[in-house]
């Protein structure tokens, strides 16, 4: 007959399984519902024999046991992480992980994994589902003011970032530098091997020809007349040519000697009727070239190579021009009274000029005209020799040309807004400067309109060879707006030797203001929850601040909570004390804004579990059925 107490327990906790499977699926769409399970145990069992040990020639017998059923054990919940279901209002909020929401009823604190959260018309934050109010982390109730206005910040600071060009366009200097070096040069000579008197029969006519300097060919003809000198021949040859000078040697060979020194200076024979070629019986060479090297301070004006005839005493080279402001220039150089060697003229022209500096350059063997003072210049020099003398030199291959334009400093020009004690914003403009010696100063400038600058210069700013700011690295600037007192702001340029603020690289210029501390009044325009539960408002004046935030509570035990309904639990003695913090502190998840978590029932899961419950339930119905069926037999016995 035990078997009807087997079967009614049976049914009975296949009938509990059944509930528990019906309010899973009924919740299947509850926002942060944890599904159930039920757990069975066996019911105790009669002993019909008790077990024995072996015992000499006997072995030892199992126990004989009848069970007397199955009882509901457990039902416990299922914590596992629901999906989130994206709102998009501020307010819903979701938890990734373990914790609670917590809640205050006015009577105690009930916790929940709903967040369907929202302000109340006193700005209390609450729980739209039933009003009670949300905890803080302090475990507090609290509100939000909509309506505040975020009071002004007055500019205290200033930060700079970006690059000042290493690649100067400014300030320089203008300079003038002649085209071509001063050389010292030697003329081209060619002296003949054969030497004098020269054997020319009466009336035969010998010839050849000259190229001299790389000009036009000039023939020689020289009519026999028996035996000449080597002297009569050379006063033929320097008759009858423009640009070469015959002589003879002590040795009595004829030597050419062009009129022009240097690498200009050539002499090219060419050979005339074979039977009476003048070149064959003077012994010359066919080519000969001048010598050139640069000049040096000391070398004459006659020996340069671009002198055509030598100057006397007397003779002058006359300066023109324009000084750096404009200012006619008119000089003569008087050779021989002035001076006579390039140095001396350089001299000369340098004290002519009371605005630039002249210099002779070695290396180059040119001569440099140099702006005293940077920026645009009307410098302008030129070189001429005085008309009707005897010394000539050929200017015009030393004519004066602008090597460096002069140009004004390099500007870097960056504008930031800042604003004083009212919160009005005004715009202060920074302009950096580029000095004579490298480094840059830092002008501050406001409109007129709006304030007056009381300080406004860091001077100096300087770079190390890597390009990171060396010193000085900040600076303070005072400007009044209007009637308001003087407002002190500090710049920051930086950290010496670093590249966190101005730096000096050959890239152009990208100096920008990228912080300032002040801000103008502003309204609240919009909230969002971060991970860590905190409440940041966003204002109209760009500005952010945190407005509250939502307490996460953590047990020890979270399968010992209640249930309260409304998707809330309350503690239990076997939950734990709560911890109630900041999300993502110690076990508490995320917090996820705009967004609810969903259930977590699966569905295909409770209907294979319901098809089991109900094929249990079915057995057990049957087991009564059966007994019954038995009883019966036996009423029927008597």
């Amino acid at each position: 007959m035990s078997s009807f107490i087997s079967a009614l327990g049976g049914l009975r906790a296949n009938q509990s399984w059944i509930d528990v499977i019906g309010n899973n699926l009924a919740n299947t769409n509850t926002p942060g519902f944890k599904s159930s399970r039920a757990l069975f145990s066996d019911l105790l069992s009669v002993t019909l024999r008790s077990g024995t040990a072996p015992e000499g020639n006997l072995g030892g017998v199992n126990p004989l046991q009848v069970g007397l059923g199955v009882q509901l054990s457990s039902i416990d919940r299922n914590l596992a992480q629901g999906a989130l279901n994206v709102t998009g209002r501020t307010l819903d909020l979701a938890l990734l992980g373990n914790g609670y929401f917590a809640v205050d009823d006015g009577k105690e604190t009930l916790y929940t994994r709903v967040g369907s959260f929202g302000l109340d018309a006193e700005g209390n934050m609450v729980d739209q589902r039933t009003g009670y109010r949300v905890l803080s982390a302090s475990g507090q109730t609290f509100q939000i003011d909509t309506t505040a206005v975020l009071p002004p910040q007055i500019t205290s600071q200033i930060g700079f970032t970006g690059n000042l060009p290493a690649v100067v366009t400014g300030p320089l200097a203008e300079v003038l530098t002649s085209s071509s070096s001063f050389s010292e040069g030697t003329a081209a000579t060619t002296t003949g091997s054969l030497q004098g008197p020269f054997t020319i029969p009466v009336g035969e006519t010998w010839t050849m020809e000259l190229i001299v300097n790389g000009g036009a060919p000039e023939e020689v003809s020289i009519v026999g007349s028996g035996s000449m000198t080597a002297q009569q021949i050379a006063d033929e040859i320097t008759n009858q040519t423009d640009h070469v000078v015959a002589t003879v040697s002590p040795s009595q060979e004829i030597v050419l000697t062009s009129d022009k020194s240097g690498l200009g200076s050539t002499i090219a024979v060419n050979a005339g009727d074979p039977s009476f070629d003048l070149k064959s019986l003077l012994g010359l060479v066919d080519f000969v070239q001048g010598t050139e090297t640069t000049g040096t301070g000391a070398t004459d004006l006659n020996d340069l190579s671009t002198n055509l005839s030598d100057y006397v005493v007397g003779d002058t080279i006359n300066l023109s021009g324009t000084d750096v402001d404009g200012t006619p220039v008119v000089a003569s150089f008087e050779y021989g009274v002035d001076g006579t060697t390039i140095d001396e003229l350089v001299a000369f022209i340098d004290a002519e000029f009371a605005q630039a500096t002249a210099a002779f350059n070695p290396t180059t063997g040119q001569i440099d005209l140099t702006s005293s003072v940077t920026g645009d210049s009307e410098l302008s020099l030129s070189l001429l020799d005085g008309t009707g003398q005897a010394g000539q030199t050929d200017w015009a291959q030393h004519a004066f040309a602008v090597t460096t334009n002069g140009a004004g400093p390099d500007e870097v020009v960056t504008s930031v807004e800042v604003f004083d004690s009212a919160g009005t914003s005004h715009v202060l403009t920074g302009t950096y400067t580029r000095q004579d010696d490298g480094s840059w100063n830092l002008v501050v400038s406001v409109a007129a309109s709006e304030g007056t600058m009381l300080s406004d210069t860091i001077a100096g700013i300087t770079f190390n060879e890597d390009g990171s700011i060396q010193t000085p690295t900040s600076g303070d600037v005072v400007v009044q707006f209007g009637t308001l007192s003087a407002q002190t702001i500090s710049l920051d340029l930086g950290t010496a030797g670093q590249f966190d603020g101005l730096t000096q690289f050959g890239n152009p210029a990208s100096v920008v203001s990228d912080f300032q501390d002040g801000y103008g009044a502003g309204e609240l325009v919009n909230m969002t929850v971060q991970a860590n539960g905190e409440i940041e408002g966003f204002f109209t004046n760009g500005q952010s601040q945190i407005l509250g935030d939502f307490g996460v509570a953590t047990f020890a035990n979270a399968l010992g909570l209640e249930e309260a309904g409304d998707n809330y639990l309350r503690e239990s003695p076997n939950s734990g004390a709560r911890v109630l913090g900041a999300a993502q502190a110690s076990k508490a998840g995320d917090v996820v804004g705009g967004a609810i978590e969903g259930s977590n029932v699966d569905t295909a899961e409770e209907f294979v579990h319901l098809i089991q419950a109900q094929r249990g339930f079915q057995a057990n119905a049957r087991v009564v059925t059966v007994q019954d069926e038995l009883l019966a037999e036996v009423v029927n016995i008597i």
